[in-house]
């Protein structure tokens, strides 16, 4: 594999690792079997447990804000933006629980590996979605919101599918989250947005409210 195919397969891997027993219950050895690599080449690319780990917290949210990087934009419509994001987050939690699920318990622990990370480059992600917005308020697109808040409440209601994935699969009496749940929780958190938030711009029945889902939308449907 390329170094940069080398590094993608480790992150991973040890993501798996580190979303199932954390930081202290993970070694090294035990992320180079998972990732069928000996320990050398793990090390030859990240020299100690935590710039691993700091490398794959890093690595969950780098797509977390390339997600709302694509869809918290003012060029586009904040109905298409806000359900495109829901659709993206809602996703992930499906296809990374074990990122989203690591990501809670360095939260929950004090973040001391994230604390520079939300103090700069955090806090700086969310003054850009705060100009998003004020511009789509300004369009009489949504009523206005106070950001951080609003991305509080999104993050909870999305990522939660994959941190409470335990809780939610026994009320719903099932083994694991279907695609019918993750495109459900869509619908649902979007009918929230388009109550209290997102100014409609057409009536209940017209038929253009379907044709604005995502792809992210069309492939949770569809499982």
């Amino acid at each position: 594999m390329s170094r940069e195919a080398t590094v993608a397969h480790i992150l991973s891997s040890a993501e798996r690792v580190f979303g199932r027993v954390g930081f202290g219950g993970a070694t090294m050895a035990v992320i180079a079997r998972t990732a069928a690599l000996p320990k050398a080449n793990i090390h030859y690319y990240f020299r100690t447990k935590e710039e691993l780990y700091r490398a794959v917290l890093e690595h969950t949210l780098t797509g977390w804000l390339a997600d709302a990087e694509r869809w918290l934009t003012p060029e586009i419509a904040a109905s298409d933006g806000l359900r495109g994001y829901i659709a993206a987050k809602l996703a992930f939690s499906c296809e990374r629980p074990h990122a989203s699920r690591l990501f809670a318990h360095e939260v929950l622990q004090g973040a001391d590996h994230l604390t520079g990370y939300f103090s700069s480059r955090l806090r700086a992600h969310i003054g850009l979605i705060d100009r998003t917005f004020r511009v789509w308020a300004t369009r009489g697109e949504i009523r206005p919101v106070h950001t951080p808040h609003f991305m509080f409440s999104l993050w909870a209601m999305t990522q939660a599918y994959a941190d409470m994935s335990a809780q939610f699969t026994t009320v719903l009496d099932r083994k694991a989250l279907t695609s019918q749940d993750f495109s459900d929780a869509a619908a649902h958190i979007t009918m929230l947005l388009e109550t209290g938030v997102i100014r409609q711009q057409h009536g209940a029945d017209d038929p253009s409210r379907n044709a604005m889902r995502t792809p992210h939308q069309n492939a949770l449907s569809t499982g």
